[in-house]
Formats: structure tokens, C-alpha cells, sequence
């Protein structure tokens, strides 16, 4: 096998650990920037009011989550839900979308990228982003731009700006398009076995599975995702030292 001329990299939990996400607090700290609350909402009420808002979409169920193909950008979601209440504040949808997000879920680099990116920078392989994520592209490349401040992705892919969550392929498509590589030429690194994998798998680009986001929570992800493993080309590796012994095995 020969070294990519380019890698692809999920976001959440592959180049940045968020741990949990913290609702209340980042309802209170949207809140508290309010200029007009006209209903006296509370934190509280806007959590239940998105619960039953997510339901009605099929978002962040674990029942509907495997169906769920397209992807509901941030803000029109945020104007539904803030306007539904009256809220208004001076800050704009980005900077009260940053704040909801930060507060909620503040990430660090995973152990070991930064190690993989200088490796890649120093080899002149090029990296990009493809990510799941309903925040808007904006706030993705500024969270990166934030965690790991001194690596250039070439260019970064939500979800929320494309309709198309992973593993469709016309989002590794894109990103190829983008690119002007073939399959052939790109890998891709992602902890879920599904959305990264089979997705990356299918649209014929060379999968990574970085299980070590996976070790932690208390439940038998790995377990599961083995029972019904496909057999598909693929490195999988624990940490991302693994990753760069498996580069420099490459001609």
C-alpha cells in the first residue's frame, strides 16, 4: 500500500474529545445574554421544548438516529426555538450559537493528533474535514481553529451546510471533488464504525477506525460494532502513535 496524497478526518471524538454535553448549563448561559425573555422562559423549559422539537424530527434518539439521512442546519433550528419564546439578543445567530456550543461541550485535542498532523504536514500530506455535525460550518472551523490552532485543513465539511449526514457517499464525493483525487489517493480516519467507515468504505476511499475514542463511557461499543463487522479493508488502531507506525509502514 502507498502513503495518501491526501487524509480525511471525522471531527467529534477523532480530532477533538468533547466529554458529555451539558444542556442546562448552556441554555443558561444563552439566557443570560437575552435582552427580551417576554415569557420568562427557563433553562429547564427550553431543554424539554428542544427534547420534544429533536422527537418530532428524529434527531438524537437512539431509535432514530441509523434512519436519520439529512441534516437540519443549526440556524433555522435556534430562530425556531428562540423566536418561539420571544428571546432576543444583541449578539448575532454565530456568537450565541458559539457560546450554546462552547458552554456545552468545550473539546481538547484527542491524545495523539497532534503528533499525526505534524507527521502529515512534515510529509506534505494534505488533510481535510468531513464531520456530522447540525452546528454550523462556521463554528466547526472556528472550534478547530480554537483546539488545534496551528493546523491548516484544506478545507472542512459539515454536514449542516451539505444536507447529507455520513455514510452517504456524496459527502466523501464532495470531498473528493473538492480535492481533484481519486479514491484511491484519500484515506479516511473516524471512530464510527458506520457513519466513517461503511461511508468512507463505499464511496471507495481507504478507511481508518480509530477505536480509542471508544474505550471510555462504560458500555460495549467495540463489542458490538465486531459482531457485525463487514469484511472490508480497513487499519484499525488504538491511539494515533499506531496510526503513524502504519504511515511509515507505506512505501
Amino acid at each position: 500500500m502507498r502513503k495518501p496524497r491526501m487524509i480525511l478526518f471525522d471531527y467529534g471524538q477523532t480530532l477533538v474529545k468533547e466529554v458529555g454535553f451539558e444542556s442546562l448549563e448552556a441554555e443558561e448561559a444563552v439566557l443570560s445574554r437575552a435582552i427580551k425573555n417576554p415569557y420568562g422562559v427557563t433553562a429547564q423549559e427550553m431543554i424539554a421544548f428542544d427534547r420534544e422539537l429533536n422527537k418530532e424530527i428524529g434527531r438524537f434518539t437512539k431509535d432514530t438516529m441509523d434512519d436519520y439521512k439529512l441534516e437540519v442546519h443549526n440556524h433555522p433550528y435556534q430562530r425556531f426555538l428562540y423566536e418561539y419564546f420571544g428571546l432576543e439578543f444583541k449578539e448575532d445567530p454565530y456568537e450565541i450559537e458559539q457560546l450554546f456550543w462552547d458552554t456545552a461541550a468545550p473539546g481538547v485535542p484527542t491524545d495523539g493528533i497532534k503528533e499525526v498532523l505534524n507527521y502529515l504536514k512534515e510529509n506534505d500530506i494534505r488533510v481535510g474535514v468531513i464531520s456530522n455535525i447540525s452546528f454550523s460550518g462556521e463554528a466547526l472551523r472556528r472550534r478547530l481553529a480554537s483546539v488545534l490552532p496551528k493546523y491548516d485543513f484544506e478545507f472542512i465539511l459539515a454536514s449542516s451546510e451539505y444536507v447529507f449526514r455520513k455514510p452517504n457517499k456524496f459527502l466523501f464525493q464532495l470531498a473528493l471533488r473538492k480535492a481533484g483525487l481519486q479514491p484511491n489517493d484519500v484515506w479516511y480516519c473516524g471512530d464510527n464504525l458506520n457513519c466513517d467507515i461503511f461511508g468512507a468504505s463505499e464511496a471507495g476511499i481507504f478507511p481508518i477506525w480509530y477505536t480509542g475514542a471508544n474505550k471510555t463511557g462504560g458500555f460495549d461499543y467495540l463489542e458490538d460494532c465486531e459482531a457485525s463487522h463487514p469484511d472490508i479493508p480497513l487499519c484499525k488502531v488504538e491511539d494515533w502513535y499506531q496510526f503513524i507506525d502504519f504511515l511509515k509502514e507505506t512505501d
